[in-house]
This record gives structure tokens, sequence and C-alpha cells, in this order.
């Protein structure tokens, strides 16, 4: 092995919720290895990222769609097989959270989190690997947190399809990793979000969890590069079916 198998040149990637936090800075991880990047987002604020993946010397482009729409999410692939012709790289990245005490939680707030947090990973997957057989290639990156091991307040569904995500990405590591498709997860610790906003805007709390950490300190996007590359990339030939924790020591204390 050399720094080659590192690369991503000739990859194509699809990162869902890949306009904005967890999934941007994945995004611009692979682009910076040379991937291109599909990105697919609820939201039409992707034009500021696309600039930041031009600008790494890779390229970049949007489609707009909702991860919970099974007709439409087949038909995202369909228009991406007709340009990219395949791809290579999976990272189920689009997620939500919604922050109620347990006693205020609604069920359409239970379904809707598993809608996004969970079923589309799975739906997903299951779409995309039909294409990785072909090439006997694939990796899927699934976004697993801290809360798939652990409960935090007012996090009910969220911590419940988090747990289940860990447990789909071992599931689908079982299903087609003979078929030479790696399916594992990265459970970040406190960054930056907009699922976080709130405690990013609470000096005091960052610094409670930040002491909480190993290293003092919470999660910045530099951290993301090192993992999502190396489990994207022909250097990662034997993980799989494995959630790394990528929380400064937080869930190991």
């Amino acid at each position: 092995m050399d720094l080659a198998n590192f690369s991503l040149n000739n990859k194509i990637a699809l990162v869902t919720g890949g306009s904005s936090g967890i999934g941007k800075m994945i995004a611009l991880a692979l682009a910076r290895a040379g991937a291109f990047v599909w990105i697919a987002s609820i939201d039409d604020n992707a034009d500021e990222t696309i600039k930041e993946v031009e600008a790494l010397g890779s390229q970049a482009a949007f489609f707009r769609v909702d991860v919970t729409n099974s007709n439409k999410l087949e038909q995202m692939l369909s228009d991406i097989y007709s340009v990219s012709k395949k791809i290579d790289i999976l990272i189920n990245a689009a997620g939500i959270n919604v922050r109620l005490p347990a006693e205020e939680m609604t069920l359409n707030a239970w379904q809707k989190t598993m809608d996004i947090n969970l079923t589309a990973p799975y739906q997903l997957s299951q779409l995309v690997v039909k294409k990785m057989k072909e090439s006997g290639w694939g990796r899927i990156i699934n976004i697993a947190s801290l809360q798939s091991l652990r409960a935090f307040d007012n996090s009910i569904p969220y911590g419940a399809s988090k747990g289940g995500v860990m447990q789909l990405t071992r599931a689908l590591a079982q299903a087609y990793s003979k078929n030479g498709i790696l399916v594992n997860a990265i459970a970040p610790g406190f960054f930056h979000t907009k699922l976080t906003e709130s405690l990013f805007q609470d000096p005091e709390k960052l610094k409670v969890l930040a002491a909480k950490t190993m290293m003092n300190r919470n999660g910045e996007e530099e951290d993301l590069f090192g993992i999502s590359v190396f489990l994207c990339s022909d250097a990662n030939s034997y993980i799989t079916g494995q959630t790394i924790f990528l929380d400064g020591g937080f869930s190991a204390q």
C-alpha cells in the first residue's frame, strides 16, 4: 500500500444532507481527496458548498430531494447515473433532531425523525448497492451519534434513530461486504452544525462538553477529514460494520 490508496480520484460520491453540517464537512473532505461529489439536500442552499468544492480543484453538482420520498430517491439515482454512470461512495448524512421534553414528544415528530434518520439511509443504501455490486466496489458511510450509545435530554426519537443507525450499519455490512461494499458509520461528538447551533451559542455549555472529552475541546471540521477519506478509499480494505466514534474520547469515559 502507498499514499495513492487514499486518493479518491475518479470516484463518484453522493452525500445526503451535503449542503450543511456534518454532510458538508464530509463532502469537502471527499472533494479534497479528488472525488466528484453529488450533494443531495431538501434545502436550496448548496451554491456555497459547490463553490468551495470547486475551489479545492474538484467538481460537485446539486440535487434537491426529499430523502423520505421513495419515488424521488429512485428518480435522483436515475438522473445521477445518466450523468456519472455510477456511485462509488454513499454518505447518509441527512438528519433531524426534534428537541422536545419526553412528555411533549409527538408521534409525528417520532415518525418524521425515523423516516429521515433511519429509513432513508436504509432505502438509499439498498438502491445504490445494485450498481456497486456490478463493479465489486463500494463504500457506504452512515452518520451515527453519541446518542447511539447514551441518552441526552429532549432527544428520544433522535437517540432511538441513531441507535438504529448503528445496527443498520452492521446489518448492511453483513449483507454486502462479500460484494466488496464496505459499510461503516461515523459517530461525531459535538461539532458546530445546525443541529447543535443552540449549544454553540452558549459558551458555558460548550466548556462543559469540551471538558467531557479527553482532549478538552469540541470537534472541528478538520477532524472529519482523515477518517472520512480513509473509510471511503482503497486504504480501507478490511474495516466494515463498525461505528467509529469521532468524539475526542467523550464516549470512552
